[in-house]
């Protein structure tokens, strides 16, 4: 059983990191990804929209990969909207791969369905 110390403790470790109680880190940025560009296409299987940010499932070639799509600001200022990005849609997704590579993750910095480019990152090569 926990004391009301170590509750407190854990608490003020979480309140000093800027996180409420019961929520834990996010792997946010870009340090879980490799260098270099990386392109995948596929058809959105399920989509996640929201904070912290999105989640693409696509199926590629048979096989599921997750893809991580802007915050809900930096979609809209892409142009990109929720209602194009699900199931049944085709995406062509660049950005950088996952540094796992057992993983079939992916950061998205570019947006590709049909013809249309939404740059999400437009700062980013």
């Amino acid at each position: 059983m926990l004391s009301r110390r170590s509750i407190l403790i854990g608490f003020g470790t979480l309140a000093v990191a800027g996180l409420a109680p019961g929520t834990a880190p996010a792997h946010h940025g870009w340090r879980w990804t490799a260098d270099g560009n990386f392109e995948v296409t596929g058809v959105i299987k399920t989509a996640r929209l929201g904070n912290p940010h999105g989640v693409l499932t696509l199926d590629v070639d048979g096989e599921e990969w997750l893809v991580e799509v802007g915050q809900p600001w930096r979609n809209a200022r892409a142009g990109l909207k929720d209602e194009m990005l699900v199931e049944g849609v085709e995406v062509t997704i660049s950005g950088q791969r996952s540094a796992d590579t057992k993983e079939r993750r992916v950061k998205a910095e570019r947006v590709i369905i049909g013809d249309q480019l939404y740059n999400l990152y437009p700062n980013r090569d």
